[in-house]
């Protein structure tokens, strides 16, 4: 659809009513006016009771406002009747126009009505009363800029599909989208006016999310400023909704994290939203999209939480746009008891989470903790000494020390059954080793049947028969191997017989 303004004919040049004088005309109307702004009375008998008072209808966005010229645009100028004077033309970078005979005409910031008004007085010094119409062929493309929570803040240059404006959420999908730290209530679009001070519109998208109104997806002009501040506080029920948005991050988009505290391998991590881990210590892989990364995701590639987690008091460090830092605080207890998938939280660029290590947690908890999908599948535990297989052998988390021997094929005849040796590397990279008294009747105690950690060795030694069978055998080999020398000369001998 093509817009179009133009200028019309004062009223003096039109026809009254038969019968009715223009002065007695201008007084009717003026009092029809009067009436309707000011609130003037009307004589007895003609009073309207005024209605009821409803209640004040919730705040909308302020209304698309006409568009303004610019330098690009392309406009068509009728005249009525001069066709000389009518034709197309394309605003000039400084925003004038050049008309034939009156020369050059800023229209910079006016409306098509405006134009149409400026173009119709340009032309009245040669004209009488000329008729103008403006219509607008081609919108030049739009520059806008934008800031705050999202995901690439700057400056964009947006074309226009034939008179169809770019929207705000549009502009927010071009920027990468929303971060999970903005404030969609207090978004704000600041727009230059021709004069005087820029228009702040305050924009809520999130009633747009919750009612669909499309008046709060206002429609952008060429030179706006939209930012998006940061939230203050934090609500994970929200965040969901904001991710499924329109508007929000990219799925497929990978983001920059960091994984510290209670898990197997802690560092920084490029992450998806899909990633998974199987043995304790090997980060988990990171393909496959359509998901946005999560807490649960980053502990995966990062090998998986170890048995002495807290994951009631995680925290996300999350920085913002402002130059703050946000603290979350994430309660997985909550995810594994009762499948609230608010506690696991969406992660943004640049969020590090802290797994801090737990001070007092039972073995229920423990078994929990081990069988939740962000745990390893597996940990690797050395076997050496006297068993069957000896070796590496993989166990599920929170495996006690009775299993590990039974999965590298339990005591051999030689082994001493009693007690074995339970060597363990400390975060602070000393070693600690005990002697545990073996019980295979017994369940899960940290004296006698401790869960295996990652990394740990058991040695199992040798019975007192064995140490006295290898004692003697040590002892004779050179006895043994004297007598075989001996007796070669004499083997010698034998051949000739």
């Amino acid at each position: 659809m093509v817009h179009q303004f133009s200028t019309y004919l004062p009223i003096s040049a039109r026809c009254c009513p038969q019968g009715i004088t223009q002065p007695a005309l201008r007084s009717i109307v003026g009092l029809a006016l009067w009436i309707t702004v000011s609130g003037g009375f009307l004589p007895a008998g003609l009073a309207q009771t005024a209605a009821p008072a409803s209640p004040a209808p919730a705040l909308l966005p302020a209304q698309d406002q006409a568009y303004t010229l610019g330098a690009g645009d392309r406009i068509r100028i009728n005249v009525l009747q001069v066709e000389q004077y009518s034709g197309e033309s394309e605003i000039l970078v400084d925003g004038t126009l050049n008309l034939p005979v009156v020369g050059s005409l800023s229209v910079e910031g006016l409306t098509l009505e405006q134009s149409a008004s400026a173009i119709s007085a340009a032309y009245r010094r040669i004209l009488r009363r000329p008729v103008v119409t403006v219509s607008l062929l081609a919108p030049r493309p739009m520059n806008v800029g934008i800031a705050g929570e999202v995901n690439r803040p700057g400056s964009y240059t947006i074309a226009l599909e034939g008179t169809q404006f770019p929207t705000l959420t549009r502009l927010l999908e071009v920027a990468g989208g929303v971060r999970q730290s903005a404030d969609l209530r207090q978004v704000q679009i600041r727009r230059p006016q021709r004069t005087g001070a820029d228009q702040v519109i305050n924009v809520d998208l999130w009633q747009l999310l919750q009612t669909g109104d499309l008046q709060y997806d206002i429609s952008l002009r060429d030179g706006d400023t939209v930012f998006v501040p940061t939230a203050t506080r934090f609500d994970p029920a929200e965040a969901t909704q904001v991710a499924a948005a329109s508007f929000s991050t990219n799925e497929s988009q990978p983001i920059n994290i960091a994984v510290v505290g209670e898990v197997f391998r802690p560092g920084p991590y490029t992450v998806t939203g899909t990633a998974r881990t199987g043995e304790a210590g090997v980060p988990g892989g990171t393909q496959g999209l359509g998901r946005l990364p999560t807490v649960t995701r980053a502990i995966q590639v990062a090998g998986g939480i170890k048995p002495l987690a807290d994951i009631r008091r995680i925290q996300i460090s999350r920085p913002t746009r402002s130059g703050e830092t946000q603290t979350i605080q994430v309660d997985l207890w909550q995810l594994l008891q009762s499948g609230n998938l608010n506690q696991d939280i969406i992660l943004q660029e640049g969020d590090t989470v802290l797994i801090p290590t737990a001070t007092d947690l039972t073995p229920e908890e423990a078994t929990a903790i081990a069988t939740a999908s962000f745990s390893p599948d597996t940990i690797r535990v050395t076997v050496v000494g006297e068993v069957r297989a000896p070796g590496v052998v993989e166990v599920p988390p929170n495996t006690p020390l009775n299993q590990g021997l039974l999965a590298a094929g339990g005591f051999n005849t030689r082994a001493r059954t009693g007690r074995v040796q339970l060597v363990r590397l400390n975060p602070n990279g000393t070693v600690d080793r005990r002697a545990i008294s073996v019980d295979f009747t017994e369940g899960v105690d940290e004296a006698v049947n401790p869960v295996l950690n990652n990394n740990d060795v058991i040695i199992v030694g040798r019975s007192s028969l064995a140490n006295i069978s290898d004692t003697l055998d040590t002892a004779l080999t050179p006895l043994t191997r004297f007598l075989t020398l001996f007796g070669l000369p004499l083997q010698f001998f034998r051949i000739f017989e």
